[in-house]
């Protein structure tokens, strides 16, 4: 009996998933049938994404698994219905162009590039920047794609520091967890960079009081989740002057409203959530080996803990 899989994502996704899986499935051994509508109650796997309209998993009886298109599992995760593993993704292809964008907007402010861009006025100002030794970054979230982005700059030669809820240990980063860790943790930064999950625990994370920690002028650079900022404090903020500037790449809305105070502001610099994006060959590939392997009786690949939530 072949295996049933359902692909549960926008519609203009199938065509797009559909060869690189079943190529993928055939090569890894295993004998699949991919479809966009099957009977529930026939259904092992579900390789889901939130858009493709699937809510209630109650009808999936014989479901072995759920097997995340995306990331940020925060919409599913708290799902009651569901009750068998949850995979979330975690592609190479996204880590890597994750860790592309965050060194980037990184050099950005370090090397002070707007500045002689937006002030090529005639005026010669000889300032060289400070060399990366001297500058602090703090990667607050060291999962996946924050140990990935943090390695990176600490191999640029970056002071880094990461914070993290439960301990962490990454050679050439000054590793922090709780409380107390992410006082250090911001007071000590001059560009911080927000790489956690969506979770109740995280949601406001950076709010009046915590942004108050970081060192007057510091830059903030957000392409994890919109609701990590208090908005209406961020703006405050940069409104007195305490935090320099802020690029934003994630949003509580999205897109972002054309009325936003974010558009407009002088400090602000908004992304459209382009950050990084599930890439499907090499998404393709982490699905089929997750399948293989609930077939073979081996544990799968990046489960999520429902109790936290990632």
């Amino acid at each position: 009996m072949p295996v049933n899989v359902l692909f549960s994502a926008r519609p203009e996704l199938w065509p797009v998933y559909e060869p690189l899986l079943t190529k993928g499935l055939e090569q890894a051994g295993v004998d699949a049938h991919l479809a966009t509508d099957l009977p529930a109650d026939q259904v092992d796997y579900v390789v889901y994404a939130p858009n493709g309209g699937l809510l209630d998993f109650t009808p999936y009886t014989h479901l072995k698994a759920v097997l995340s298109l995306w990331a940020g599992v925060e919409k599913i995760a708290g799902n009651a219905s569901l009750t068998v593993p949850l995979a979330r993704m975690v592609d190479h292809g996204l880590t890597q162009g994750m860790t592309e964008w965050v060194v980037g907007h990184v050099l950005r402010y370090h090397l002070g590039i707007d500045r002689h861009i937006t002030l090529q006025d005639g005026t010669w100002t000889p300032e060289a920047p400070p060399l990366a030794p001297e500058r602090t970054v703090c990667i607050l979230g060291l999962g996946m794609l924050g140990e990935a982005s943090a390695r990176a700059l600490a191999a640029l030669g970056f002071n880094v520091t990461g914070w993290s809820r439960s301990p962490k240990d990454i050679p050439g980063v000054t590793c922090l967890h709780g409380d107390e860790g992410l006082h250090d943790a911001l007071a000590s930064t001059e560009i911080a960079v927000l790489l956690l999950p969506d979770t109740p625990a995280t949601e406001n994370l950076l709010n009046a009081e915590t942004l108050a920690l970081l060192p007057k002028g510091a830059c903030l650079i957000n392409p994890g989740r919109g609701p990590l900022i208090d908005d209406d404090a961020l703006l405050d903020a940069l409104n007195a002057g305490h935090i320099g500037h802020a690029t934003l790449d994630v949003f509580r809305v999205e897109p972002l409203p054309i009325d936003h105070p974010y558009w407009a502001h002088p400090n602000v610099t908004v992304t459209p959530h382009i950050a990084s994006e599930t890439r499907p060959v090499t998404a393709a590939q982490v699905i089929v080996e997750n399948i293989r392997r609930g077939e073979a009786g081996e544990p799968y690949l990046h489960l999520v803990d429902r109790a936290l939530g990632y």
